[in-house]
């Protein structure tokens, strides 16, 4: 690898890692639309909930919960009843409290490190899918918290070829109020009813919310890497509105039409969307600090009218780009695939590697065969860009006799060298330029590799277990900066590929440049440490291809051996 290359890769690094630093800085978040407070509500709640967490689940004391005084709607000797609701893609847990709460939600398709299937309810957002509205009659704030009534006699359902429908209902002021769930077949998405339209006049500005707290549990073996993920999100139009977390929760109220809110893990999402566009919403989130790693956990509601029936869409389940983005909403606004002029490339990358693993059960190979297809689409390129660096270092003999010649005059030698270049058919860019040119696809690779879920949990072979994580061989009793407290492989093989690479280059690196390159792939070598093993797996593949494609397919280039004079003007015909 030539000096030219190495600084090439040494400026992709910086991008990718310090890109987001530097957008955090210049495109600061933006300010709330209107303070939380609600304009009719003066008043505080007057009891809260605390749920017991355990260390990594901090307790929740924000969503405001009814005295037993001022209970809605319980209906005499009701009780709680819980439905297991047995799906294809999932298995669920609903409590008749709250009108319909999801207690449970087991993915059938994922599982967590130690084998077990992911679970997406916890302590934290045990309380979900909560009605609370203000009362126009004193300005208290009511959740519906109650036991609401269910008439069905089945504790167990099955969702196979038709919908399931679970309708609860209950009272406020002798008014009947409902709420259904609807599951459909082949989705994750719930379709929540809502009708308040017999108690609308009892409702501050017709409006009731419907929440979402305690955003969703970790789930990865990597806890860092899994929170650096956790984020809020509401969609305003063509707006996407992204809350930092704060110190203590203050939910930020957001007037304006609201297309959706979502919050999401590293592969998880949990999204609020209406039927009709919500007049405003709220969001929120919280910071908290455990075992020294950072977590923040978000809430979200929407408002909507209560003088008619509404639905509201959940869509509770895996980031897989193909289901979020049939959702038709823009949902997939919130999945991590780079900067605008990237997103297309890495969307293409996704769909053919999933494409491939329709027709190749194993990732690992389609990576293989995919690197090979890049090859061959780059290889004109990397042809070019080794001819380019053959061809300067035939014209180098030329260059430095150039150099001693102008020695003492800069622009003299700038200009002759740049002649030189042209007479030989030399390009000095010639040999960057096609790596600039492949850069994108590079970037969009890491994207892709790094939080897609379709690469989650994706055997290769051997201790290679999971494409989206490093291939880890064993730790570190202490860590070192850049590197981790992990051994990863293929990450050394990388290194080793670069090395020969550096070998094979018709330039060599002398002095302080050779020294340099080596850094440069001891760099390399720490920082993939970290990166998945899929684009490890796959850079290292590349190397390789690119290591046959210098030895038996790269023109060998003949040399210039002498600085060619220019000719003497003819003295004959003066006078």
């Amino acid at each position: 690898m030539d000096k030219n290359t190495v600084i090439a890769f040494f400026l992709i690094a910086l991008v990718i890692f310090l890109w987001p630093l530097y957008m955090e800085y210049v495109s600061p978040p933006k300010p709330a639309l209107e303070p939380t407070t609600r304009p009719t509500d003066t008043t505080t709640p007057k009891q809260f909930e605390t749920v017991q967490q355990s260390e990594l689940k901090p307790t929740i004391t924000n969503i405001p919960i009814i005295a037993e005084s001022q209970a809605v709607g319980s209906l005499p000797n009701s009780s709680e009843k819980i439905l297991t609701i047995d799906h294809p893609l999932y298995q669920a847990v609903i409590s008749n409290i709250n009108g319909g709460v999801i207690t449970s939600f087991h993915l059938k398709r994922y599982q967590k490190y130690d084998s077990t299937q992911v679970e997406l309810i916890s302590a934290e957002n045990s309380a979900n899918l909560l009605i609370s509205f203000v009362s126009a009659l004193d300005g208290s704030y009511l959740n519906l918290n109650n036991i609401w009534s269910f008439d069905g006699t089945q504790t167990s359902y099955s969702v196979d070829d038709e919908p399931l429908k679970l309708t609860f209902y209950t009272y406020y002021n002798e008014r009947r109020i409902e709420k259904t769930l609807q599951f459909s077949p082949e989705t994750y998405q719930v379709d929540i009813n809502i009708n308040l339209t017999a108690i609308s006049d009892y409702i501050s500005q017709g409006l009731y919310s419907l929440h979402w707290a305690g955003g969703l549990p970790v789930t990865e073996k990597n806890l860092k890497d899994d929170l650096t993920y956790f984020k809020g999100y509401a969609a305003l139009g063509d707006d996407l509105h992204t809350p930092k977390a704060k110190a203590e929760l203050k939910m930020e109220r957001l007037i304006g039409q609201t297309n959706w809110v979502a919050i999401r893990t590293k592969y998880f999402v949990v999204a609020l969307i209406p039927d009709h566009p919500a007049p405003s919403a709220e969001i929120g989130g919280y910071s908290t600090n455990s075992n020294k790693v950072k977590r923040s956990i978000f809430s979200v509601a929407l408002h909507q009218s209560a003088g008619e029936p509404s639905n509201t869409k959940i869509y509770l389940g895996p980031l897989e780009y193909k289901r979020v983005k049939a959702l038709g909403v823009n949902l997939d606004r919130i999945m991590n695939f780079g900067w605008s002029f990237i997103r297309p490339i890495a969307k293409g990358v996704l769909y053919l590697l999933t494409k491939m693993h329709q027709s190749i059960p194993n990732y690992g190979i389609v990576l293989i065969i995919f690197s090979v297809m890049v090859k061959i689409l780059v290889y004109p390129l990397t042809k070019k860009s080794h001819t380019s660096a053959k061809e300067m270092q035939a014209v180098q003999p030329l260059v430095a006799e150039l150099k001693e010649k102008y020695k003492n005059n800069p622009q003299k030698l700038n200009q002759a060298t740049m002649a030189l270049y042209k007479e030989h058919g030399v390009n000095p860019l010639g040999g960057c330029l096609p790596l600039l040119l492949q850069m994108p696809l590079l970037i969009s690779l890491f994207q892709v590799f790094r939080s897609t879920i379709e690469l989650r949990g994706a055997y290769f072979f051997g201790w290679i277990t999971d494409l989206s994580s490093p291939d880890t061989i064993f730790y570190l009793p202490f860590t070192i900066p850049i590197y981790g407290d992990q051994i990863s492989v293929l990450p050394i093989i990388m290194g080793v590929s670069m090395f020969i690479q550096q070998k094979m280059m018709p330039t060599q690196a002398s002095g302080q440049q050779k020294y340099m390159s080596y850094f440069m792939t001891g760099f390399f070598v720490l920082l993939f440490n970290n990166f998945p093993s899929g684009l490890n797996l796959y850079y290292t593949l590349f190397n390789v291809l690119t290591i046959l494609q210098q030895k038996y397919l790269t023109p060998q280039q003949q040399p210039v051996v002498a600085l060619p004079q220019p000719a003497k003007k003819s003295r004959k015909g003066r006078k």
